[in-house]
């Protein structure tokens, strides 16, 4: 392993395919001499060796192309590339290329430190010193070089300056034009030549290309030629030139990392395509057609909308703001296109002045202005949600927040997506959060539909999904709700409940400044969580350092907050004292548990008996050639060439499985034969003869090797003698729940009857009484019923429903479980998950089972008083008649693994 690169790789957090670069360039540095003047002949020889896929170099210098999707990272790739030939290679002097002003722009932005992007965060040697930029705007005031004492010196006379030119291609083939004299070529006085004469001698220039696609078959390859870099890197998502109707692929590709290895990694968004069901063009006109589609695109978008913003309250992120692209057919129809959406007909005419149009034909300021919006289209407060554009959305426009494309120009399926796809792929989060509507790019074209979706059936496709309008995407609007605990309710008076007849508590303080104090003190509460426990946030000691804490967070900047400046020190212990009896009275203290094991840690794969497969895998025909995965050798099994003999049939599948990082021969030898032995013997049960038993060992190796694996992974335990419990927190205190809920759609009382059972989890409902919450959702109708219980039964005290985060009970390597219910009566403490009854003997249930129970053990030796105790309840077990007591002497969960009693 490089050093370098795995130095580099961790430092910056490279991505695999990234990585993968690195460790490219790296191996070209061993094999090829990085010097001026190399026999490019002689290393595109000793490249093609190890690198088939290059076959020129499609340069007067040794260049090559590192082909990554849209959306993996091409400009963090720079930074580590420029990186690494800095540490390994003591290379000083970078020149990298834009195609156009955007991108110009975005890398000088990407380059300067302390940027959002900067490529170089993470980088210590730079933290300090970071790289000299020079760009078109700046390097005739002498930024790259000056004279001293007859010598080129960098500047400063750093010998050891790291310098990167940023220009623009524009900027160095004006020549060919018609400008005879480019400014980069004009005679610099204070270092006797011009700047690109300069360029081209230094010793050691590496030359970066960014969507070198762009200048490939343009007059500025000869300029690029002229620089004589010592090595050349391009990057690109698209490695070939359109001539015509043909694409000429490069012939310098390196590396290439596709966008459909992208869309399995995660990286990028998952496309999808959006119809109405049973949709049928038909029925409509052009113009209804258009319509249609831009109605829909906005349902699509209001959705997301709503998803995003409740992603970013539940996990605590800045929230994305997402727009909606339509692609028009010409100038023209763009214009007609923003009158109908700002039309006061078209949804109320909320999205008047919500709407830009960017097309090549606007001139002066309204381009100006457009084109500025467009820019900032991710800030919150840009007003824009739909960007209306006529083939001007170009590389180098690196939105993460384009989730909706309404196309309405004509062209072929392909072209169609390929085209408006490439804009939306990158992710606002980085990574996809496993939400569908956070981690989702739809493009709405029901008249499509079906092609675009056979397109998608082909192997190279990139679309992925189809989504239906009415179905997958509600035609009602979502919006948010925000639920706070109920101590913030009581000190602000906030609580609205749906039943207009329910008492209405009064707030808990009256006076904003004693709101103002209240609210602070819950935050500073925060700081003290470590405590054993709630109780002791009234320790005389203790209450004195919340008091100071408050005080300190509320002081008022000068001339801020009069009225808090205003407030004598007696009050604030006192509004402190309330607030924290006000809290330990609404909250139930859940300490925070973490069970560490001590000593030997063993892990590994439990015995158990293989279920054989469904199906009957047959002897290939002898006239079939295999072709390996991994090293590409090739097996003809007719003539029986390259068939490795193995001595017993079921080596063929333990050799297999031990190509699996996780599985040790050593440790279970005799687990791996006993299994591959029983699938041997299920294959025994229909194939009559050695000889075809062979044939379906060695032609189907993969698949029975991934079946018995599979299995596997479902019997994995880590086991420990002895286990250390800490309690890092005594307590914790509430956040707010965030919901989304149609728009239209009322906040129901808890007891109202739900007749569509399968809706339920779109409601919220409130008018409780013992929640710690005012308003919550259920995920089925069975978890509303025993909130009813709950609400009705005398012993119990308080009760929530967990938020994530809340509880860290962790049942199978990291995945975390949050139970359903907690709940506190006179004399115990539960946590309580009801549960369909066909579930409840399902594994992952009852591991999560036993790591509550655990939990709960442990929970109980920390908190002196009230034991905790844990209830799996199946659905069919709750009704209004039952009671928590009763129910928990049916359902408490044991260590044995019974359930009931």
């Amino acid at each position: 392993m490089n050093s370098h690169v795995n130095a580099i790789s961790n430092r910056l957090s490279l991505r695999q395919p990234q990585r993968d670069s690195l460790e490219i360039l790296a191996r070209l540095c061993e094999i090829v001499p990085l010097e001026k003047g190399t026999d490019a002949a002689k290393a595109l020889e000793t490249i093609k060796s190890e690198f088939p896929t290059v076959s020129a170099f499609d340069r007067d210098f040794v260049s090559l192309c590192f082909a990554l999707a849209t959306g993996v990272g091409k400009t963090r790739l720079m930074g580590g590339f420029i990186t690494y030939l800095a540490r390994a290679e003591g290379i000083r002097h970078f020149f990298v290329l834009a195609p156009n002003l955007t991108i110009y722009n975005k890398l000088i932005a990407d380059f300067t430190p302390n940027t959002p992007k900067y490529v170089f965060q993470g980088i210590a040697e730079f933290a300090g010193n970071p790289p000299e930029i020079i760009t078109s705007d700046n390097y005739e005031s002498g930024r790259g070089v000056r004279k001293f004492a007859g010598k080129q010196l960098d500047l400063y006379g750093m010998d050891d300056a790291i310098h990167i030119n940023i220009f623009n291609i524009s900027k160095i083939n004006s020549e060919v034009r018609g400008d005879k004299s480019p400014r980069i070529k004009r005679l610099q006085e204070y270092i006797g030549e011009s700047y690109f004469e300069y360029l081209s001698k230094l010793e050691d220039l590496v030359l970066l290309m960014d969507e070198s696609h762009r200048y490939r078959a343009s007059a500025g390859v000869k300029a690029i030629n002229e620089l004589r870099p010592i090595l050349g890197l391009e990057l690109t998502a698209t490695p070939q030139v359109e001539k015509g109707n043909k694409a000429e692929p490069f012939d310098n590709v390196i590396y290439s990392y596709p966008l459909s290895e992208a869309l399995n990694d995660g990286f990028v968004k998952e496309p999808a395509v959006a119809t109405r069901e049973n949709f049928d063009a038909k029925n409509y006109t052009k113009e209804g057609l258009e319509r249609l589609k831009l109605e829909d695109g906005i349902h699509v978008h209001e959705e997301t909308k709503a998803q995003l913003e409740l992603y970013a309250r539940e996990n605590g992120l800045p929230r994305v703001k997402p727009f909606m692209l339509v692609v028009a057919e010409d100038t023209a129809h763009a214009s007609a296109l923003k009158a109908i959406i700002e039309d006061p007909s078209f949804f109320n005419g909320q999205y008047k002045g919500r709407v830009i149009e960017v097309h090549s034909q606007q001139k002066g300021v309204e381009k100006d202005e457009n084109v500025q919006l467009l820019l900032d289209v991710e800030r919150i407060d840009n007003p824009v949600e739909i960007v209306i554009h006529v083939n001007m959305l170009k590389e180098g426009w690196d939105v993460t927040n384009l989730y909706t494309i309404v196309p309405l120009r004509a062209a072929n399926s392909k072209t169609l997506v390929e085209q408006s796809i490439g804009r939306g792929l990158r992710l606002p989060y980085g990574k996809r959060t496993g939400v569908p509507a956070v981690d989702r790019l739809t493009i709405v074209s029901h008249d499509r539909f079906q092609e675009i979706i056979d397109e998608a059936n082909r192997p190279e496709s990139i679309i992925r999904t189809g989504v239906v309008i009415g179905r997958d995407i509600p035609l009602s609007p979502t919006k948010v709700i925000v639920a706070e605990p109920g101590i913030v309710e009581r000190i602000t008076g906030t609580a609205t409940p749906s039943d207009s007849t329910a008492p209405v508590q009064k707030p808990l303080f009256t006076e904003p400044r004693e709101q103002k104090i209240a609210q602070t003190t819950l935050d500073v509460l925060r700081e003290f969580e470590r405590l054993p426990s709630s109780a002791d946030l009234k320790k005389p000691e203790v209450l004195k350092k919340i008091v100071a804490r408050v005080e300190e967070a509320i002081r008022p900047a000068q001339g801020e907050l009069p009225m808090i400046a205003a407030e004598t020190p007696d009050n604030i212990p006192w509004v402190v004292e309330k607030t924290i009896d006000l809290r330990n009275e609404l909250s139930i203290d859940i300490p925070r548990i973490v069970v560490i094991p001590r000593g030997d840690v063993k892990s590994g794969f439990k015995d158990f008996d293989l279920e054989p497969p469904a199906g009957r895998l047959q002897p290939v025909s002898q006239e079939i050639l295999l072709q390996s995965l991994q090293d590409n050798r090739q097996y003809r099994l007719r003539s029986g060439d390259a068939v490795i003999a193995e001595r017993r049939p079921e080596d063929y599948l333990v050799r297999g499985l031990m190509d699996f990082d996780d599985i040790n021969y050593d440790e279970h030898a005799s687990l791996l034969y006993k299994l591959s032995g029983q699938m041997v013997r299920h294959l025994q049960t229909y194939l009559m003869n050695n000889e075809d038993l062979l044939n379906v060992l060695q032609a189907h190796q993969q698949t029975l090797v991934q079946h018995i694996y599979a299995q596997m992974q479902e019997h994995y335990e880590e086991t420990a003698t002895e286990f250390d419990v800490q309690v890092s927190r005594g307590f914790i205190t509430l956040r707010p729940n965030n919901y989304s809920q149609a728009a239209g759609q009322k906040i129901r009382h808890f007891r109202t009857t739900v007749d569509d059972k399968q809706m339920i989890r779109g409601m919220v409902f409130d008018g409780f009484q013992r929640s710690l919450y005012s308003k919550l959702k259920f995920d089925s109708n069975p978890e509303r019923i025993f909130a009813v219980i709950l609400e009705g039964d005398p012993t119990v005290i308080k009760w929530l429903k967990p938020a994530k985060g809340d509880f860290q009970i962790h049942y199978a390597h990291d995945d975390e479980y949050v139970p359903d219910f907690a709940v506190e009566t006179d004399t115990v403490r539960y946590l309580c998950e009801p549960k369909a009854k066909n579930e409840m003997t399902d594994e992952v249930v009852l591991a999560k089972a036993r790591a509550a129970s655990l939990w709960c053990q442990r929970a109980t030796q920390h908190a002196a008083g009230k034991p905790w105790k844990y209830l799996l309840i199946p659905h069919d077990a709750i009704n209004e008649s039952k009671t928590l007591a009763g129910l928990a002497a049916t359902y408490e969960f044991c260590d044995s693994g019974s359930i009931e009693k």
